[in-house]
C-alpha cells in the first residue's frame, strides 16, 4: 500500500526547525526490487550536501520521491515544518520551493538568456506568451532579482544572446539561474559538471558554494574531484539506504564505502 498523507501525524514527527528536508523511514519497491530501503535523510536549511553512490544506489529515485514523481510505499517526507510533500503534486512541490535540475540542461534555446530567466520568474506561467514575446511583464522586484541572478551565474554580458549559442557550461548555469528565479528553499542538482571544461567546473564549484546559505543544495555527483571542491557534508547511498555520512575525509576513509566503490583495499576516490 502506498504511503498516505496524514496532516495529523505532524505533531508526532518532531521535525527539528533546522531541517529544510526531512525524510524518515522511506521505502519504495518496483516489481519486487527495493529501490529505496528505510531511508532516513535530513538536510539543514542553507546546507550544501553532496550525495554520492554507485549506479543503482537509489539517488535518482530519492530525488523523484522528493519532487513527487514517485510515491513511496512507506515513510514521511517534509519540506520544513509546513509542507508534507507526500500530500502534494509535482507542481505544488515546485511552487513550495523545491527546484530540480537534471544532468542535461533544459533551456529555451531560441530565447535570449534574459527571456529564459524572465519566463522562469515566480508567477510567470505564460509559456506560450513568452515564446512569442508576449509574456507577462515583470515587476520591479522581479527585474531586480533577474539582474542579481544574471550576476550570480556570470551571464550578465550574455543577457541578450540566444541560449542556443551558449557553451555547455553556460547553459547549465542558466538553468540554475532559472531555478533561482523561483526563489527555491531547496535545490536538487544532478551531476552538474558532466561534459564541462576544467574552467567551467571551477566556476560551477564557486557558484554552488556561493549559493549555499540562501537555499539548501543537494548535489548528486560521480566526479570526486568536483566533490572535493564543494563538499561540506557527504552522504553515501548504497542499495537504497545511507551507507555512510560525514565529512569527505570521514567518508573516503570508511571501509564500507571503500568496499562498495573499489572492492576493498583502497581509499575511495
Amino acid at each position: 500500500m502506498k504511503a498516505k498523507a496524514n496532516r495529523n501525524r505532524f505533531d508526532n514527527l518532531h521535525i527539528d526547525n533546522k531541517y529544510i528536508l526531512y525524510m524518515e523511514d522511506v521505502s519504495v519497491s518496483f516489481d519486487g526490487f527495493k529501490a529505496i530501503n528505510n531511508l532516513n535523510l535530513y538536510i539543514d536549511k542553507g546546507e550544501l550536501r553532496c550525495i554520492i553512490g554507485p549506479n543503482g544506489a537509489g539517488k535518482s529515485t530519492m530525488m523523484d520521491i522528493i519532487t513527487g514523481k514517485t510515491r513511496p510505499d512507506t515513510g514521511d517526507v517534509w519540506l520544513g515544518q509546513r509542507y508534507n510533500l507526500l500530500e502534494m503534486s509535482e507542481a505544488e512541490i515546485a511552487c513550495a520551493g523545491v527546484g530540480r535540475k537534471f544532468q542535461t540542461p533544459t533551456v529555451f534555446e531560441s530565447l535570449s538568456v534574459y527571456d529564459n530567466l524572465s519566463l522562469a520568474a515566480a508567477g510567470s506561467k505564460s509559456v506560450f506568451g513568452a515564446l512569442f514575446g508576449k509574456g507577462r511583464k515583470l515587476t520591479g522586484e522581479q527585474n531586480d532579482l533577474l539582474d542579481s541572478v544574471l550576476q550570480t551565474i556570470g551571464l550578465t554580458a550574455t543577457r541578450s544572446r540566444d541560449a542556443g549559442v551558449l557553451s555547455h557550461g553556460q547553459k547549465q548555469w542558466l538553468e540554475i539561474g532559472m531555478l533561482l528565479m523561483q526563489k527555491p528553499k531547496l535545490l536538487l542538482i544532478d551531476e552538474p559538471v558532466t561534459g564541462m571544461t576544467h574552467g567551467e567546473i571551477e566556476r560551477t564549484a564557486e557558484l554552488l558554494t556561493s549559493l549555499a546559505g540562501e537555499q539548501a543544495i543537494a548535489v548528486i555527483e560521480h566526479d570526486m574531484e568536483f566533490v572535493r571542491k564543494i563538499a561540506r557534508k557527504v552522504t553515501v547511498l548504497h542499495q537504497g539506504s545511507i551507507l555512510a555520512e560525514g565529512s569527505l575525509s570521514e567518508v573516503q576513509n570508511n571501509q564500507q564505502v571503500i568496499d562498495v566503490y573499489l572492492g576493498g583495499g583502497q581509499k575511495a576516490a
